[in-house]
């Protein structure tokens, strides 16, 4: 059995946290606020497509967290986090994980969470991930709706080296635990490549369903909307040429028939906006616009969406 820290108990991080305590894996918890205090006295209750998980876990503050435990106490950290709040937990708590060689792997939104992780902890220590298919938030405090397939892609950040690395036998042993749990996961050998297609699809509508308060399925299936989603989705494969990565056009079809074939799904921003919480909208939207400026090419469809949530005050 694995001992996991799931560094951020919200949609994606409580989900999986309960199919693998389900799964007889210990797993510890970390959360905040009115969501703590409702995990800490009432447990952890998961709704997913007809089904309830409800777990009691070890749950903590950050502060609570690095008195208890050492980094090496567990197999792997994994960051559920919002985007926007990579920078500050790694201020707060990048002398603990420095500390030892637990592996760390970001399950979160955007291309920018992995290079902060391998400049707080070293490269060597970065499993670069992505949650696919999968929407969930916070209902109440301590309770957690989640649909979709809610799939793992995860992988040594930014691909396989082919050297000697502790990260492959884990990768093999997590990648066959989530599975046994019931969730469907698989590794690359390039898993900067697959975050990218990911910024693709989320560029492509989680800033505009924020803005119009739309879903996946209601935006792709538009006769406007539509085409705005295609050409943000088009923008972001012109910003990974700025990595590197350099997706093609057969990739932003691939990913817009994917979008379009999901069932409708809010997106986390749209949830968040309606919520009257920050928008990883810098992450998403903003590492497209930068890489463009980089590379010299406009983004206007970005540019527009974003700029109009942000003087909506988003």
């Amino acid at each position: 059995m694995l001992k996991l820290l799931m560094m951020g108990a919200g949609g994606i991080g409580g989900y999986y946290a309960a199919r693998l305590l389900d799964a007889r894996h210990e797993v510890v918890l970390t959360a905040r606020g009115d969501h703590l205090n409702a995990l800490k006295k009432h447990g952890l209750t998961v709704h997913y497509e007809g089904r309830e998980l409800v777990h009691m876990p070890e749950v903590y503050d950050h502060r609570q967290l690095v008195r208890r435990y050492k980094a090496d106490d567990f197999d792997v950290i994994i960051m559920t986090l919002k985007a926007t709040a990579t920078s500050s937990v790694l201020s707060e708590l990048g002398a603990w994980l420095k500390l030892d060689r637990t592996p760390v792997l970001s399950l979160q939104n955007g291309v920018d969470n992995e290079p902060l992780l391998a400049e707080a902890v070293g490269p060597d220590r970065v499993i670069g991930g992505l949650a696919v298919r999968i929407g969930g938030h916070i209902a109440r405090p301590g309770v957690i709706e989640v649909e979709g397939a809610a799939q793992i892609v995860m992988g040594a950040w930014p691909k396989a080296s082919g050297r000697p690395d502790i990260r492959y036998p884990l990768l093999k042993i997590l990648t066959k635990a989530f599975n046994e749990a019931g969730i469907p996961t698989k590794s690359s050998d390039d898993i900067r490549y697959e975050l990218w297609r990911k910024l693709v699809i989320n560029n492509g509508v989680n800033p505009l369903s924020a803005l119009t308060g739309l879903d996946t399925r209601s935006l792709t299936h538009h006769p406007e909307f539509g085409k705005i989603v295609y050409a943000m989705m088009a923008e972001t494969v012109e910003a990974s040429k700025a990595d590197g990565v350099n997706l093609e056009k057969a990739d932003l079809d691939e990913m817009f028939e994917l979008i379009r074939s999901f069932n409708a799904i809010k997106t986390s921003m749209l949830v968040d906006k309606e919520k009257g919480r920050p928008l990883e909208l810098d992450s998403i939207a903003g590492t497209v616009l930068r890489r463009c400026e980089l590379l010299g090419v406009e983004a206007p469809y970005t540019a527009t969406i974003n700029a109009l949530l942000l003087h909506s005050g988003a």
